[in-house]
This record gives C-alpha cells, structure tokens and sequence, in this order.
C-alpha cells in the first residue's frame, strides 16, 4: 500500500483514538466525581506536566531528526554529482583512445544513479539496479586501471582518477544507508501512546465541566495526527507527499552535459 495512505489511515486512527480516549477520560472523570465531591483533576499535576512534556519532547526529537535526515538525503545526491562530476573531468588525463569506452559507461552509471531511488519502497526492483550499478562500478574501475597504466597517460592519471572513482563508488553505499536510517519503531509506538495518554487526561481534566469542549479537542487531536503525519511522511521522502526526488535534478543535469 502506497505510503501515504497508509500513513493517513494511521493519522486518521489516531484521530479517532484520541477522541475515544477523550471521551474515555471524561467518563472516568465523572465517574469519580459521582463518588466523590473533590475535583477529580486535583494533586495530578505533576503527573499531566510529565506526560505532556515527555510528549512535547518526543514529538521536537522526532520532528527535527526527520527534517535533519531529510536534508543530509538531499545533500548526498548533491555530494554524489559532484564525486561524479570530478571523476568525469579526470578522465582527461587517460589515453584519448581510453576515453570513449569510459565516457560511455560514466553517462550510463549517471543514468543509473540518477533514476536509483525512483522505485520507493519496491525493494525487488532496488536490489536489481544495486546488482547493476555495482558491475557497472566493476567495469569502470577496471576499464580506469587498465587505462591509467597506459604508457600514454599522464603521469598523474592513477594517483589523481583512481581516487576520485572510489569516492564516486563509496558514495552509493553512503546514499544507500540513508535511505534506510529511521528511528525504532518503538519511538513511534511510544508517540502514539503518549498521545492518547494525552488525550485522556484532557478528557479527565474535562470532567469538572458540563458541557465539552469539542474545540479544545478536536484541534488538539488533528494537530497530534497532523504531526505525527508530517513527520513520518519526512522520514520516507521517496514514498510520501514530501519528496526528495527533485534533487536528483543535478544529477539529470550532469548527465545532459556529458557530452559523447
């Protein structure tokens, strides 16, 4: 199922799960009054203090390490067009009968990369393209050995091109455990029942009052839904509505100059 609507479905869950948890507290809330005539909310607040802190504490961790994760994608795919632009230049330095056959495996490998992440979560159709930039990778750097060895190289074609094709190479693995660095799943869980925890002692706060308040409520909820949404939707910027995929642009536009 496409990530964001499972993520909805989860925020509309949570949405409805913090309204019956709300009105669960309530009841409870009137239920205690019944038996008693103290305010049922009085002496726990300290208790509320830390639940809604530990909240607002999870909910900025959460929030700034999706932005942050976000960001640090973007500036791989950045980092990657650079390692290969560099390596692309430094293909002068090999025989001009070398050249062509390198040349033609680098705008193919910058094809390849630049479309590497397009599937999303289709991890079968990932693992192929992985299999295939990795002999690709194989053949350059053998092609650029043999080459830079050439007696009509530049004397500094292996010292200089060698190192700039690992960089090139390392930056797919770089990129590849981004992709799959997100928080334990129980940083979520813990999220979510902190929020209907929320939502109950609202709920139970509430008790002291006739009538609801539905506005209180139902903005708090939407609000918890709404970030819980945005945040999973940054940490899988391949599948979500906030998408990372306009920074492979760069790596578009450093294959259009890779002239034959």
């Amino acid at each position: 199922m496409d990530l964001t609507i499972t993520t909805a479905l989860v925020g509309c869950g949570l949405f409805i799960g913090m309204m019956m948890c709300y009105e669960l507290g309530r009841r409870i809330g009137l239920a205690r009054s019944a038996r008693s005539q103290d305010d049922p909310a009085k002496g726990a607040g300290a208790a509320e203090a830390a639940v809604f802190g530990l909240m607002g504490l999870l909910i900025a961790f959460t929030f700034s390490g999706a932005a942050e994760r976000f960001e640090a994608r973007r500036h791989l795919i950045t980092q990657e067009a650079n390692a290969i632009g560099t390596a692309w230049l430094r293909l002068e330095l090999l025989p001009a009968a070398n050249q062509g056959p390198l040349r033609q495996a680098f705008r193919h490998y910058t094809e390849l990369r630049s479309t590497a992440y397009r599937h999303g979560g289709q991890s079968a159709l990932q693992q192929q393209e992985q299999a295939t930039t990795t002999a690709l990778q194989n053949q350059i750097w053998q092609q650029a050995l043999a080459a830079s060895q050439h007696p009509q190289a530049a004397p500094q074609a292996g010292v200089l091109l060698l190192p700039a094709l690992n960089e090139m190479f390392d930056i797919t693995t770089t990129r590849a455990m981004a992709s799959q660095n997100h928080p334990p799943m129980v940083v979520y869980l813990l999220l979510g029942i902190l929020v209907l925890v929320g939502a109950l002692l609202i709920g139970f706060d509430s008790a002291a009052n006739v009538q609801r308040s539905w506005l209180h409520i139902v903005v708090f909820a939407a609000i918890m839904a709404l970030a819980v949404f945005v945040i999973v939707d940054l940490e899988y910027p391949r599948q979500g509505l906030i998408r990372v995929d306009n920074a492979d642009q760069v790596l578009g536009s450093l294959l259009a100059g890779m002239k034959p």
